[in-house]
């Protein structure tokens, strides 16, 4: 049995370019089906946010229109009331890296918020990146690789294949035009080799240890991944 570190977004709204606060969260699905996937082939989560805080769930995630009908957004609400780890976090600025086996970053937009500038973050993503141990991150968690700077200004996922929401994603979701920077074009900046897939099709790209998916329906496949390489 392995030990899965999932490092979750503590921000509860996303500030945009105009100043106003958007609420938001954690998106439901890339947090739910991952923790299915990993803990029915017998692995253990532990979820750690900035400061140990509980993490708040994009309400809109719960929306029938995001999960194919009212049957799947119950099922998915129900999936959600069932992962107690979310409800007792450990705090991100503590974690040991040694102590687990692999790490994954769910998305939603409050990491655009949080993960983007938290320093712990980014050298828990440099360090489990050095590590070799499976790295998984999904739609806006690769926001959270824009503090894996180091002082030297160079990035540690600089070179590295990956993708994540992209801009005609963000665009059709109705945020583009309002959000101080985009996910794609920081990524692009930084020096990541990014990957754009279809928008809204699953879409995964492995680089060494490094596991991204594009956007939601992208967690499946990705945990799947995770999976495989932890045997």
């Amino acid at each position: 049995m392995a030990k899965i570190l999932f490092v979750v977004t503590g921000a509860d709204h996303w500030t945009l370019a105009d100043g106003t606060k958007h609420p938001t969260g954690f998106w439901a699905e890339e947090a739910v089906t991952p923790y299915e996937t990993l803990t029915a082939a017998g692995h253990e989560v532990v979820v750690a946010t900035p400061g140990g805080v509980v993490p708040t769930v994009d309400r809109g995630s719960l929306a029938p229109e995001f999960n194919g009908g009212q049957e799947g957004a119950a099922r998915v609400a129900a999936a959600l009331n069932a992962f107690e780890e979310l409800r007792s976090p450990v705090a991100l600025e503590g974690v040991d890296l040694d102590a687990y086996d692999a790490v994954f970053y769910p998305g939603g937009h409050g990491p655009m918020e949080d993960l983007a500038v938290n320093e712990a973050s980014g050298r828990l993503l440099a360090d489990a990146l050095a590590s070799g141990k499976p790295l998984g991150i999904v739609c806006h968690g690769p926001a959270a690789l824009l503090a894996a700077t180091g002082p030297d200004g160079v990035n540690a996922f600089a070179g590295y294949r990956l993708t994540g929401f992209t801009n005609a994603e963000e665009a059709q979701a109705g945020f583009a035009d309002k959000a101080r920077w985009l996910l794609q074009d920081r990524l692009v900046a930084l020096g990541a080799d990014f990957q754009e897939g279809e928008p809204w099709a699953p879409f995964i790209i492995t680089d060494r240890n490094l596991i991204t998916g594009q956007n939601p329906s992208s967690s499946a496949p990705l945990a799947t991944e995770l999976v495989n390489r932890l045997g």
